[in-house]
């Protein structure tokens, strides 16, 4: 079986630094808001370009605690609404609406899988206060149309850059590009911890400032509470696996944008819908670098396809099988018709792609699909 993901192989590689680190921090004594925390903060706000990183606990309670920050400061307040692309991972709707805002949803783009940008301004009200774009899937989602969109509309950009780290857009890396990033190293991330974690970057010293305090139960200072915060806080252990492994993090994404470059150029079956027309483009085009979290390709038959792959001994995932506007946790929102949305999600099948994939493996997934007939 070529599996969807081999997590152990891909950690197999640094398994000496790992295991290293880890009596080191076992040693030390100090478990949380310690030195090796501090150390990767600096290096990936490096890695980024940012002036701030601050980690936290998960992907999810970064983007939780960009919103609630800005709550804190007065930028945003109960009831004002986010602009969001419909078809994104539901821990993007959890942020706002935990958050007591209202996401307002907005069609993406059937040819990137990202929120459509030419749509944005006719859902923009007196109560929309941002935009949360995802960079879906590690493809970079930014424009200088939608730069000028929010600057004429006073309106912060926060990044949900859960599976993009490393892509840029005309040199300037995803997370470096909006008023604030959310991160998550969920251990199949491209930049995977072995356990959860997360962290927000950002140039405003406020903000990040805002955020470190509210991670640590709304104190800076000890047993004084600025806020009413919460708990979300990355341990040391953590922090030194990210930091062996960031080393990497480019090698590894190039490794990815062939095995991407691969699938385009090789997969021919007319059943079969790639990420884009030109194989070209869609690895590197002119602005944007890719960094290729999933590959996702889209086919009708898809049950069909799954049932095929599996009986060739080849693992495949769905991201994501239902979309938050359809899910039960949002009933408010089911009467909504996003049909872009829906077929997306009724349609994409992701492909096994790491920097662990071996060549004979891409190349007997290709043939495979290439045999598949409806």
């Amino acid at each position: 079986m070529i599996k969807f993901l081999d997590l152990q192989n891909i950690n197999s590689q640094y398994s000496n630094e790992l295991k290293q680190a880890a009596f080191e921090v076992i040693d030390s004594g100090w478990y949380l808001l310690g030195e090796r925390v501090k150390t990767f903060e600096k290096e990936l706000s490096a890695f980024i370009g940012t002036n701030h990183a601050v980690a936290c606990a998960n992907g999810l309670d970064a983007l939780r605690l960009i919103i609630k920050a800005y709550v804190e400061l007065g930028v945003f307040c109960e009831g004002d609404e986010i602009i969001v692309p419909a078809n994104t991972y539901i821990a993007t709707i959890l942020a706002i609406t935990d958050n007591n805002l209202k996401p307002v949803f907005v069609e993406p783009n059937i040819d990137t899988y990202n929120i459509d940008i030419s749509l944005i301004e006719e859902k923009i009200t007196s109560k929309t206060k941002a935009i949360l774009i995802v960079h879906l899937y590690g493809r970079v989602c930014w424009s200088d149309q939608l730069k000028s969109i929010a600057i004429k509309n006073n309106l912060k950009i926060i990044e949900d850059n859960a599976q993009a780290i490393g892509a840029d857009w005309n040199g300037i890396k995803t997370g470096g590009l909006g008023d604030a990033s959310g991160f998550s190293f969920y251990p199949g991330k491209n930049l995977g911890a072995l356990g959860d974690s997360g962290a927000v970057t950002t140039n405003d010293a406020k903000l990040a400032e805002a955020v470190r305090t509210l991670a640590n139960y709304g104190s800076a200072q000890k047993y004084v509470n600025e806020y009413q915060g919460v708990n979300s806080r990355m341990d040391e252990i953590q922090a030194a696996f990210l930091s062996i492994k960031l080393k990497h993090l480019n090698e590894e994404t190039l490794i990815r944008r062939e095995v991407a470059k691969n699938y385009c150029e090789n997969i021919k079956n007319e059943n079969i819908v790639l990420p884009n027309s030109s194989s070209k483009e869609i690895v590197y085009s002119e602005s944007s670098q890719h960094v290729w979290h999933l590959f996702v390709i889209r086919c009708e038959k898809r049950d069909k396809l799954i049932a095929y792959l599996s009986s060739k001994g080849i693992q495949t995932l769905i991201h994501y099988p239902i979309p938050p506007h359809k899910q039960n946790a949002y009933k408010e929102y089911n009467h909504l018709s996003l049909p872009i949305t829906e077929r997306i999600h009724k349609e994409v099948l992701s492909l096994p792609i790491s920097p662990v994939i071996k060549l004979e493996e891409i190349n007997y997934i290709v043939e495979t699909i290439n045999s598949y007939n409806v």
